[in-house]
């Protein structure tokens, strides 16, 4: 059961809705007023739970990496983000953005099988209706890269695997195939800036949007019309939306080190969390010790992907 905190009161911004993570306000003053303010909290989440413990800084952290996925992927799609600009209270861990509309479509690519896809291969040997080559095991690398959209479930459900063919029913073969397209062309470049860094990039989930009617959005290939005018939203290629990988650690057949919050998931199954999953009650409070580790994972990703320190 999910216990989002409320959102704290921002001066000239109203708040809309608040997820698992992620505080989302109107601006209601000033020059940017109509656009969106998107703030990333320390939250953290865990088998459909929202944990009472925070994890310092990891607002921040994912601000900061999301904004410099941005700016490596300009010359393939625009972003969402207006300005950095923000409320004091929430600088540097959050962003005004447009308001879009969103596509109804989680777009998830995969380089490696893992998570919900090696469930879905184990069970039919595909993976959203494409066919993998058998004897594929837990973080087997895929002969090419494949699009695997799910559908985006509300809050404190799971995102459910689809077909690409429910997804041409659900926006049109038109839109269905540059989704497809951008979501393959994103991979390719942020997996080769990754992997330059000693990082797989296993996969990745991205949301798109498009302007509203009379914006102007540029298309991909640099036209308005059509499927153009397609936007990145929301964050991008952050370890809470995308799985990241030592690259000297990777060996297929077992469960892979990664780069997010893996760590707390293993601790919370424990028998020294004292938590029974099965119970419907909450994970315990974290530990210091979980808390450290979770933090500095998430700043390694960040420091040796944007090769910044922190």
């Amino acid at each position: 059961m999910l216990n989002i905190p409320a959102a704290p009161a921002l001066d000239g911004a109203r708040h809309l809705h608040s997820g698992k993570v992620r505080d989302l306000y109107e601006v209601v003053e000033g020059p940017q007023a109509g656009h969106l303010l998107m703030v990333a909290s320390d939250r953290i989440s865990i088998f459909d739970f929202v944990l009472d413990t925070t994890i310092p800084d990891k607002g921040e952290i994912l601000t900061r990496m999301s904004l410099w996925w941005f700016e490596q992927l300009r010359d393939l799609v625009p972003s969402h983000v207006v300005s950095t600009d923000v409320p004091e209270d929430v600088r540097g861990r959050a962003v005004i953005c447009e308001r879009l509309d969103m596509y109804p479509v989680e777009c998830v690519a995969r380089g490696y099988l893992t998570g919900s896809g090696l469930l879905d291969y184990r069970a039919t040997g595909e993976v959203c209706g494409i066919a993998l080559p058998p004897d594929l095991v837990d973080g087997s690398r895929l002969p090419e890269p494949i699009f695997t959209p799910a559908t985006k479930a509300d809050l404190g459900d799971h995102d459910e695997n689809v077909s690409y063919a429910a997804v041409e029913s659900t926006v049109g073969a038109d839109h269905a195939a540059a989704l497809r397209e951008l979501t393959l062309q994103v991979y390719a470049r942020a997996e080769q800036v990754a992997r330059e860094q000693g990082i797989i990039l296993a996969d990745t989930k991205l949301e798109f949007g498009r302007r509203p009617a009379g914006g102007a959005a540029s298309a991909p290939d640099g036209g308005t019309g059509g499927t153009g005018g397609i936007v990145l939203g929301d964050e991008v290629l952050t370890p809470d939306s995308s799985r990241f990988w030592p690259a000297e650690d990777w060996v297929p057949g077992r469960a892979q080190a990664s780069y997010d919050k893996q760590i707390v998931r293993d601790w919370a199954l424990s028998a020294s969390s004292g938590w029974d999953r099965s119970s419907g009650e909450a994970p315990p409070p974290l530990p210091e010790e979980v808390i450290d580790l979770t933090r500095a994972r998430y700043l390694e990703a960040y420091e040796l992907l944007t090769g910044e320190s922190w």
